[in-house]
């Protein structure tokens, strides 16, 4: 069966919503999914270990390839990002969801036209109105602001690249999303605009419940907008009320596998990916949900014009559960703090640290008592200097590029002593980065490819499927980033 990928101009001239159509248009949707946590282990061990699941049935006419690596950091910004921009850090300016930027100011403290410091900003749930509600918004007093104009930075206003998502809606497209805060207004991209439909229900339900802190109740969360994404599949919006048409892309983010990794009493067995009974759970959630979803596509007549992409934004470290280790945040940025007062800007840590210094003359000093730290702080390796700008970005240049990158060892998180979670992610070691992805269709024959492949390659591969020109994301044209190998060739036998 040979799909053609062609566009109609006269339809997106019309501005039909229900996706690419064309008679020749083989793909007219995108649903694209992350499994939050989801190793490349865990797909081959589930796959392989039920295979009447959704997983395996999507596999078995799919390709799967076996060494996805998702970006770095792999926070879960950048590592959306990279699906819905195809570009790294360096190029999209966001470096982590709490992170610093020498471009930016505290409100309180702006006056349009001045200089400066920079501010940090924390663009997780700490960002919501607090009213108590799962379906709450920003709260614009606690937005850092643009010390030029004083204007507020919003999420979307961070990038500084275009999104999958404004490029498909500016060929007439309709677009649907759902993530786990408001802060996820990021995707709308520098437009602001380029999401139809966001749902995003808040996870932590801030004054409330917490949808964390048990697999069963991320499970319930989870289906909330994977109620969301079927009525979209049915041509209506999030809420299932107006008749909107299917969106060309459209898709969500499972928490369930991420928290049944982190939670106490949960995580793995074992370095050989075997869950413990809480993550078995959480994964036979996300393949339940999978199932409905198929069955919707199905009921829809529109499973053979789905491509359908399930990855991760991110790992999560460590998977051998002896290899946890706490190291307390406070000592590394006592170690930091001991060079002089006031050098360093901000700090953000997990499972890796990145620092911004106010001055950055005493990088080298600082990097000098890391190393005399090493083992009490359990690092792994330091990047800084030319091996920071030759890997990742010039802190001299761009004012979001963090001055020293801390990789700790593999298992260390650093954070307070009392912590009880088994993992977490941000790191560059290949629990964190090494995703499952898997690209599927009915005319896809099933396929390992082991090609290393990065997931800044989905974002040109959804252009292209739906037959728009992938250099038309700034990301793609400046990094030059390549489709996915052998999809294309696939899909045209």
């Amino acid at each position: 069966m040979k799909l053609a990928i062609r566009l109609s101009a006269g339809l997106v001239a019309l501005g039909i919503a229900t996706g690419v159509a064309h008679a020749n248009q083989a793909i007219q949707h995108v649903l694209l999914i992350s499994v939050d946590g989801l190793h490349s282990s865990d797909l081959s061990r589930y796959v392989a270990g039920h295979p009447q699941s959704a997983l395996a049935k999507l596999s078995s006419h799919g390709l799967t390839y076996s060494k996805a690596m998702t970006s770095f950091p792999s926070d879960s910004f950048p590592g959306l990002l990279s699906f819905v921009t195809g570009g790294s850090p360096r190029t999209t300016g966001v470096w982590y969801d709490a992170a610093f930027g020498h471009d930016l100011a505290e409100a309180k403290d702006c006056k349009p036209g001045m200089k400066s410091e920079g501010a940090e900003y924390d663009y997780s749930e700490e960002l919501d109105v607090k009213n108590g509600s799962v379906f709450t918004t920003i709260d614009r007093s606690k937005l850092v602001v643009n010390p030029k104009t004083c204007k507020p930075i919003y999420p979307h206003s961070l990038l500084r690249v275009n999104t999958v998502f404004e490029v498909i809606k500016n060929s007439g497209h309709r677009t649907a999303w759902s993530d786990k805060h408001p802060a996820y207004d990021l995707i709308n991209g520098p437009s602001g605009k380029g999401v139809d439909d966001l749902f995003v229900p808040e996870i932590t339900i801030l004054d409330g419940e917490d949808a964390t802190s048990s697999v069963e109740k991320v499970i319930a969360y989870d289906g909330t907008k994977v109620q969301a994404v079927i009525n979209e599949l049915k041509g209506l919006d999030s809420a299932g009320k107006a008749k909107v048409g299917v969106p060309a892309l459209l898709g969500m983010n499972f928490q369930a596998v991420s928290v049944g990794q982190k939670l106490k009493d949960n995580g793995y067995v074992n370095a050989n990916s075997e869950p413990s009974e809480g993550l078995a759970k959480a994964l036979d959630a996300v393949d339940a949900s999978l199932a409905q979803v198929s069955a919707t596509l199905d009921a829809e007549k529109l499973t053979a014009s789905t491509l359908v992409i399930v990855s991760a934004k991110h790992g999560q470290s460590p998977i051998d559960p002896a290899k946890r280790r706490i190291v307390d945040s406070k000592a590394l940025k006592a170690t930091l703090d001991s060079v002089g007062k006031d050098i360093v800007s901000s700090v953000t840590t997990d499972d890796i640290a990145l620092v911004w210094l106010s001055d950055k003359s005493k990088t080298a000093d600082i990097v000098k008592a890391l190393e005399a730290q090493k083992s009490a702080l359990a690092i792994g390796s330091i990047v800084s200097g030319a091996a920071l700008v030759k890997d990742y970005a010039d802190p001299a240049k761009d004012p979001r590029a963090p001055d020293i990158i801390i990789q700790p060892e593999v298992g260390v998180i650093y954070t307070k002593p009392t912590a009880s979670k088994l993992a977490e992610h941000g790191g560059g070691t290949d629990d964190d980065r090494h995703v499952a992805l898997l690209v599927s269709n009915p005319a896809l024959a099933s396929k390992t490819v082991d090609d290393a492949v990065a997931t800044t390659q989905v974002a040109p591969s959804i252009l292209k499927a739906l037959g728009i020109k992938p250099n038309l994301l700034s990301a793609v044209k400046a990094e030059k980033t390549p489709l996915l190998p052998q999809l294309f060739d696939a899909m045209a036998k």
